[in-house]
């Protein structure tokens, strides 16, 4: 019985889904390595690569529904390590301190790790309910399971971070009980202008965080050198992409001139229009479309709702991502520094993204399995 669960294992499994990945991935180190370089990063993203896919294999060939029986003790460990970075452990890092340095381990970014077991806790809560409507007291209790990695985070802070844990709860929630998600977009349509005024008139917002999202809603008035400079810096690299890219003339390049702030990391969409063009940037948004939605397909493929819970919140927290990281590169949304999934440098962030696709890839494996 063992060898026919694992062959049948082995035949279900999803290579499209894990070819696209590692594509994507691949992908995103050329453009690294266009975007600097005479610097190590592309090279540390090829070992972080590496360590990446031994992760997913490991997440993927492992029974999805035991790890989710142990979300609670993973989610515990999640708070534990977003603790830390507010202790001597934190490292700050372009002054801003959302890092953890340990022994053995070395540096790394918790908040990009804490998403999965947040996603975890909150898929085998509401996944575990037997059907009718959704109780405000359930919302409530989900919403104190977000509380937790969201309020240390904003304690880092790094806004760019918690934003990007949004879109997981709202999508527990849309498939949980649409009226609570109306509900919850009134409220911000509400609270959201509201809060700013409030956080510009007690100080709590930055003049530097008010002036990235002036520099969107009146881009004609910003200092191109200054608060506007990462967003003038970033259009103007996309367009001298034109429709092939600057095909090796790096002598010309934006990024490797040194223009282009943080160009492996926050601006590798506009790297990526700089070398590869239109072209290129339509290719790597297909690329995109199919991987995501090769995710939807699977969780409308899955009978176990805790399953199908934990692949919607991966694909919307991605998609989310994806959308924020390309706004702020193309000018229209205020520079948050939120990462392009699987293209951005940063062990952190690869690590936690195919961790995630191997929770979608061991579902999938599963679904004919009782």
């Amino acid at each position: 019985m063992v060898a026919i669960i694992e062959k049948r294992e082995i035949r279900d499994f999803d290579w499209l889904t894990t070819v696209l990945a590692i594509a994507i991935a691949s992908f995103g180190v050329w453009q690294i390595h266009n975007a600097l370089p005479t610097e190590s990063y592309w090279t540390k993203q090829i070992f972080g690569l590496v360590v990446a896919l031994i992760a997913f294999a490991i997440v993927a060939v492992s029974d999805y529904r035991r790890i989710i029986d142990a979300a609670p003790i993973i989610y515990v460990v999640g708070l534990v390590l977003l603790f830390l970075v507010l202790t001597p452990f934190g490292v700050e890092v372009n002054g801003q301190r959302a890092w953890v340095r340990l022994p053995l381990v070395g540096q790394f970014q918790p908040s990009e790790f804490a998403k999965i077991p947040t996603i975890l806790m909150l898929a085998k809560y509401f996944g575990a309910r037997k059907g009718g409507a959704l109780q405000i007291r359930e919302v409530m209790i989900g919403a104190l399971i977000m509380a937790g990695p969201l309020g240390l985070i904003m304690l880092e802070p790094d806004i760019g971070q918690a934003i990007t844990y949004i879109p997981i709860f709202a999508a527990v929630l849309f498939l949980s009980a649409i009226k609570y998600v109306i509900a919850g977009l009134l409220a911000v349509v509400v609270l959201v202008p509201t809060a700013w005024y409030v956080g510009v008139k007690s100080g709590k917002i930055k003049r530097y965080q008010q002036e990235r999202v002036n520099v969107v809603l009146d881009p004609d008035s910003a200092d191109p050198r200054g608060f506007g400079y990462h967003t003038v810096q970033s259009m103007i690299t996309v367009g001298k992409g034109g429709l092939s890219g600057i095909r090796g003339e790096t002598e010309t390049s934006q990024s490797v001139l040194k223009f282009l702030p943080e160009p492996q990391t926050d601006f590798i969409f506009a790297v990526t229009a700089e070398n590869t063009g239109f072209i290129g940037c339509v290719s790597l948004l297909l690329a995109y479309a199919l991987l995501l939605s090769r995710l939807v397909a699977g969780a409308r493929e899955v009978s176990d709702r805790q399953g199908m819970l934990v692949i919607m919140s991966i694909a919307t927290a991605m998609t989310f991502q994806i959308f924020m990281n390309i706004g702020m590169t193309l000018g229209f949304l205020p520079v948050i520094g939120v990462p392009l999934p699987l293209m951005s440098a940063g062990l952190s962030a690869i690590l936690s993204t195919f961790i995630a696709i191997g929770f979608v890839v061991s579902v999938r494996m599963r679904r004919f399995v009782n």
